[in-house]
C-alpha cells in the first residue's frame, strides 16, 4: 500500500529550510529586447563541481513572441504543510511563467528533466481576461489553498490591479481573490504573514502608465504608487492603507519576514521627488494598527549631464533606483540593489529598525559602467536578487522592464547573470568564474532556484 508524503522540498521552517542541500539549478527568465523573438526559460549550472558551471545549459522558448517573461515562481512551496493547507501533497513540480505585457500564463513541468522543462499547458489572456477581469499578470506566490497571481491592471489598460487564483492542479483560473478593494487601485508586488492571517500589496502604476516607460508628468506629479494596502488574508478584506507619503515614488518589491510568528517587512522605494534618493520602508503592527518607517535612505550620486540619459540630464544625479530587495531565511540580511548606481548592498537587519550596512559591490551603473573580474565594463545594474536557502549564494541579473531599460540605458542594456558568495557573519564576494552574459539580442530577469530560494516560500511553523 503506498502513502503518500510531502514533496522533500518544503520546510516547515525557514530554519530547517536553511539545512537543505544546495541548489545545482536555476531557471531564468530569457527576454526578446525587441519582443520581435519567442521569450524563454533558461536553465543555468550552479553546480560548482560540473564542467558546465555558470553556463546556459538549456532553453525552452515559448511558443509566441511579445509576453515579456517577468516574475515566475512555483506552483507549490512550504506553504502547503500550514495547519489549514488542503493539499499537502502538491509537489514542487511546476513553474507557473506569466508574460507581463501578453497576459499569457505558461505552465512548465520540470520533472521528467529538471535541465528541460517543457511547456504542459497555456493559459490564454482571454480566460485570465474573462474569469478574473484582469490583465498584465506580474508576481506570483504559492498558497496554502492556490497560485495567488498579482496582475497590474484590467484589459483596457486601466486600473484597478489586484489579485487573482489559479488552482493547484488543473492550474484553472478560479477568479478575483479580493472580495472588499476598499480604496485599493493600483497593484504590483504582495507578501503574507500566514501567522496573521495579513497581507500586505504594494503599488506601482497601471499598465498604460507603465507600458511605454516612465512618463515624467505621471512621476513629478506623484501619480504612481506611494501606499501599502493591508488586507484580511481570510476575509479578502481591505483593512488599513499606509501612505509612505506622495513624494515616495514607486512603492514595489516586499520582503515579509521568514519567521511566521513576526510581523514585519521590508518595502523597496525606487526614488524620491524630493532628492531622488531610494529608501527600503519597514512595515510593523504598533498599537493593533499597522504603521510604516523608513529605515534605509540611499542617496543619488552627483553626475555631469553629459553622462546621463536624456531623462536624468536635467537633475545633474544618479538615482540609486531600488529595483529590488531580498532578505535571508534566518531573517538576518537584507539585499537590496540599486539599478541605477550599479550598487549592490548587504544590510544587517537583525534589528529591523535599525539596519547595518555591511558589504556592498558594485556592477555596471549609468555612469561607473563596473566591470566584473570576468569583464570589462558593464552597463544595465543589479536588479533581480535570489539568495540560496542556506544564504551562502546570491545570484543577480541586470534587466528591468523593457521600455524602462531603453529609458534609463538608451545605448542599450547587455544582459548578464553573477553570483556573490555571502559571508555567514556579514560580507560580499563577486565569485570570480561565474559570469554569463546574454545570449545576442536577449535579456535575463527573475531567477528561480532549484528546490526553492528565499522568495519563493512561505513558512508556517517558527
Amino acid at each position: 500500500m503506498a502513502t503518500w508524503t510531502p514533496d522533500p522540498t518544503f520546510y516547515p521552517s525557514a530554519r530547517m529550510a536553511m539545512q537543505a542541500p544546495a541548489e545545482k539549478l536555476a531557471y531564468m527568465a530569457i527576454l526578446s529586447v525587441e519582443g520581435t523573438e519567442p521569450d524563454a526559460l533558461g536553465v543555468v549550472d550552479l553546480d560548482p563541481q560540473s564542467s558546465s558551471y555558470g553556463e546556459l545549459i538549456n532553453r525552452t522558448p515559448m511558443p509566441n513572441a511579445g509576453d515579456e517573461l517577468h516574475h515566475f515562481g512555483w506552483n507549490a512551496c512550504s506553504s502547503a504543510l500550514c495547519p489549514y493547507a488542503p493539499h499537502p501533497h502538491v509537489e514542487r513540480r511546476y513553474l507557473i511563467v506569466p508574460g507581463l505585457r501578453s497576459s499569457r500564463i505558461h505552465i512548465l513541468d520540470t520533472k521528467p528533466d529538471p535541465r528541460a522543462p517543457q511547456i504542459i499547458k497555456v493559459i490564454e489572456p482571454e480566460e485570465v481576461h474573462r474569469r478574473a477581469g484582469y490583465s498584465r499578470p506580474h508576481t506570483l506566490h504559492c498558497g496554502p489553498e492556490g497560485i495567488y497571481v498579482s496582475a497590474l491592471g484590467a484589459p483596457d489598460g486601466e486600473g484597478p490591479g489586484g489579485i487573482l487564483l489559479l488552482d493547484h492542479d488543473a492550474f484553472d483560473v478560479l477568479g478575483r481573490w479580493e472580495v472588499d478593494r476598499g480604496p485599493q487601485q493600483l497593484a504590483y508586488d504582495f507578501a503574507w504573514h500566514l501567522g496573521h492571517d495579513v497581507q500586505i500589496t504594494s503599488e506601482w502604476g497601471t499598465p498604460n502608465m507603465i507600458e511605454n516607460g516612465l512618463v515624467p508628468e505621471l512621476l513629478l506629479g506623484s501619480k504612481y504608487g506611494h501606499q501599502l494596502h493591508v488586507w484580511d488574508l481570510r476575509r479578502r478584506k481591505h483593512v488599513q492603507s499606509i501612505d509612505l507619503g506622495a513624494e515616495q515614488q514607486l512603492v514595489l518589491e516586499l520582503r515579509q519576514a521568514r519567521d511566521p510568528t513576526k510581523a514585519y517587512g521590508f518595502a523597496g522605494v525606487v526614488i524620491s521627488l524630493k532628492d531622488l534618493s531610494s529608501s527600503v520602508w519597514l512595515w510593523h503592527r504598533s498599537n493593533g494598527q499597522w504603521a510604516a518607517q523608513k529605515v534605509i535612505e540611499i542617496p543619488a550620486e552627483p553626475a555631469e549631464p553629459d553622462q546621463l540619459p536624456p531623462l536624468l540630464k536635467g537633475f545633474k544625479a544618479v538615482p540609486p533606483l531600488i529595483a529590488d530587495i531580498n532578505l535571508s531565511l534566518d531573517d538576518r540580511f537584507l539585499y537590496v540593489s540599486c539599478w541605477g548606481t550599479g550598487d549592490f548592498r548587504q544590510y544587517d537587519v537583525s534589528d529591523p529598525f535599525h539596519p547595518r550596512l555591511t558589504d556592498s559591490v558594485r556592477l555596471g551603473g549609468i555612469v561607473n559602467h563596473s566591470p566584473h573580474p570576468a569583464s570589462g565594463p558593464l552597463n544595465g545594474g543589479p536588479q533581480m536578487v535570489e539568495v540560496s536557502r542556506d544564504g551562502r549564494r546570491v545570484y543577480f541579473t541586470n534587466g528591468l522592464y523593457r521600455a524602462w531599460d531603453a529609458q534609463f540605458y538608451p545605448e542599450g542594456i547587455k544582459g548578464w547573470m553573477v553570483k556573490c558568495d555571502a559571508d555567514p557573519n556579514g560580507g560580499l564576494k563577486l565569485d570570480p568564474e561565474f559570469f554569463l552574459p546574454a545570449e545576442e539580442g536577449f535579456r535575463a530577469h527573475q531567477i528561480r532556484l532549484e528546490g526553492g530560494d528565499s522568495s519563493s516560500d512561505t513558512f508556517c511553523y517558527p
